[in-house]
């Protein structure tokens, strides 16, 4: 374990990933699905509210309100250059939907557990485009928000002091999306097996 200060470090890191992309969404360089991010920063919002509602601190819930708020920014800043939103899909809306059917039962249970256990739902099916997107077309992400996610993520688990679903269970997910998403960026995994699979 480490000291729980720490998750300020996680928080920072969280915002300088976002003002990456913020920097490079403006420039046209990556173009985010406006309905992802959307919905990225929506569900955070609720599992931070949830959390709070379960008795974990304002520091504890620190790297889910971040979730949170960097998407919002990014979100803003795609309405700042025309050229840099992705177009809109049927599978993106239907992903959006299923998002908010997850924040709907959210707000009909009331139960923090199940509230947190929903929003992680609903931000997953939110991400889905992007992570279809970084597979077939990683050049039109960028990976360091990705990457400082999960760092800051890392960071909130090693010094979270109790261990149940509370506390560790929206960052422990936001571990697993973002390093996905980062391995299909960076690497361009997603372009390889296409590649492979057309070969064959």
């Amino acid at each position: 374990m480490i000291n729980e200060n720490f998750i300020y470090v996680g928080a920072a890191l969280n915002l300088v990933g976002s003002i990456s992309y913020i920097i490079e969404t403006i420039k046209g360089k990556t173009k985010p699905n406006r309905v992802t991010w959307f919905l990225w920063a929506l569900a955070p919002m609720i599992a931070f509210g949830a959390m709070l509602g379960e008795g974990v601190s304002v520091l504890g819930g620190l790297m889910t309100f971040m979730v949170g708020f960097g998407p919002l920014l990014v979100l803003v800043a795609s309405f700042v250059n025309k050229k840099s939103v992705w177009k809109i899909t049927t599978f993106d809306i239907i992903c959006g939907i299923l998002s908010l059917i997850g924040v709907g039962l959210w707000f009909i249970t009331r139960t923090g557990t199940i509230a947190i256990a929903f929003s992680i739902l609903a931000d997953a099916l939110a991400g889905l485009p992007t992570l279809v997107k970084a597979f077939k077309e990683p050049e039109t992400e960028s990976y360091l928000v990705f990457l400082l996610g999960a760092i800051s993520a890392i960071i909130t688990l090693l010094a979270t002091k109790i261990w149940d679903f509370a506390h560790i269970g929206f960052a422990l997910y936001i571990f697993i999306i973002c390093m996905a998403i980062f391995i299909l960026v960076r690497f361009k995994l997603g372009v390889s097996i296409q590649r492979i699979l057309r070969a064959k």
